[in-house]
């Protein structure tokens, strides 16, 4: 196996460093808003219905409005969009919190949840300044998606614990309060970083419309609409769980465990050379998702819960890497943020539909019924995932091809976006 190499190479790049972190900070609510909604409403009113259907509705704002803020950057640069934007979120959250603490009618609750989706997409921030800086180097551009995978994935470990654990010892909104602190940090450091920023294409370079006349994203977006029900699902029916075992607490620790396992995948998914294409890649990453799903429903205690989810969690990272290279395989360059953030949006509509579907299964049925629904997602996500293959595979490369089909950027110009 190859040494560490890959990952010192992306970070010897001038203000690597700094973005990074700056994006990890800013991503943590992305880890702690939802399920710490989950845990402040089923605190407050003890409905798990309404706290599923609040985090749907958070899921499905960001879902709404994220892509238009990843066109605005497109078009205007990070800096001029992400900070309107973030200062909308956050007020959006201090009113839901408010909502919340006062015991307000439950439309004000869904009002303020609706507002909030102006959060920006950081992820999808922060890879397109990779994909700025190693355009031409797949190689140096493969580590530095494997590592904001694991990013990710670090942030799926400790988002749950902060945020749950504040809200179970501290006082039920604490978590998405630390949540907003996070975002209104990360987001202002990492849009202060000018050097790194990705030069926005004016708006004659947006020919073609959306991104998402693109078909391979549209198969992208489709597939992970089913992944996302899995995470939301898996979120909801394990806090669940872990009230009906007596030790909700533990519902964070649980959902770590299902972080790590992805995070550790993709740091080594990041060490190696695949000869295989991405998109053969990607159909075997959503197939061992969809076969992940299947333990969860043999579930018994909370240590069983915790290794089925170690294992499906080594699926997440190289998927989520493998996606993003398909990403900016097809999508051309000035189009990228936008395209990134349309596969980040799949996910928050599959994260509303899980967390709405399993709080009422839940509620009807019983915290392990809960795990029937990312079972049945999986099924969707693997059946759109063999119908739409064709449409992943690379056009036949033309001079300037790099390894994975990408062409050079006059080529890239020039690529047929429908």
């Amino acid at each position: 196996m190859p040494g560490p190499g890959p990952y010192r190479v992306i970070f010897a790049a001038p203000g690597a460093k700094a973005f990074s972190v700056a994006g990890f900070i800013a991503r943590m609510p992305v880890a702690m808003t939802s399920i710490g909604v989950v845990t402040m409403v089923s605190q407050l009113t003890g409905r798990y219905g309404l706290a599923g259907a609040l985090a749907a509705t958070l899921a499905l704002s960001v879902a709404v409005i994220g892509p238009q803020i990843s066109r605005l950057v497109d078009r205007y640069g990070q800096r001029r969009v992400l900070r309107p934007a973030a200062l909308i979120t956050l007020a959006s959250l201090a009113g839901l919190l408010l909502a919340a603490h006062r015991g307000w009618p439950d439309w004000t609750l869904f009002a303020f949840a609706a507002t909030a989706g102006c959060v920006p997409s950081v992820g999808s921030m922060v890879r397109a300044r990779w994909a700025a800086i190693h355009r031409d180097a797949p190689r140096e551009l493969h580590a530095a998606y494997s590592w904001e995978a694991i990013v990710d994935e670090v942030c799926f470990i400790l988002g749950p614990v902060i945020s749950i654990g504040l809200s179970t010892s501290w006082f039920p909104e604490a978590g998405p309060l630390v949540a907003a602190g996070f975002l209104a940090v990360g987001v202002f450091w990492l849009t202060s970083q000018r050097a790194t920023e990705p030069a926005p294409h004016p708006r004659g370079t947006h020919t073609g419309g959306s991104a998402l006349r693109s078909r391979a994203l549209q198969v992208l977006v489709l597939t992970f609409i089913a992944v996302g029900t899995i995470f939301g699902a898996v979120d909801v029916a394990t806090v669940a769980y872990a009230e009906d075992q007596g030790h909700k607490g533990a519902a964070s620790l649980v959902l770590a465990v299902y972080a790590l396992g992805s995070c550790g995948a993709g740091a080594v998914f990041g060490l190696l050379s695949l000869k295989r294409s991405l998109s053969f890649r990607w159909l075997l990453g959503i197939c061992a998702m969809t076969v992940s799903m299947i333990p969860l429903q043999l579930v018994g205690n909370l240590s069983f819960l915790a290794v089925a989810l170690f294992v499906a969690g080594l699926a997440v990272a190289p998927t989520m890497v493998t996606t993003m290279a398909l990403v900016e395989q097809h999508v051309p360059r000035a189009h990228l943020t936008e395209g990134m953030t349309w596969v980040s949006t799949g996910l928050m509509v599959g994260v509303a539909l899980g967390s709405s579907a399993t709080g009422g299964v839940v509620d009807a049925a019983g915290a392990r019924a809960g795990y029937a629904v990312p079972a049945v997602a999986g099924a969707l996500a693997a059946a759109v995932a063999f119908l739409g293959y064709r449409r992943l595979r690379p056009a036949p490369q033309r001079e300037g091809s790099g390894p994975d089909g990408r062409q050079d950027r006059k080529n890239r110009a020039e690529q047929r976006v429908a």
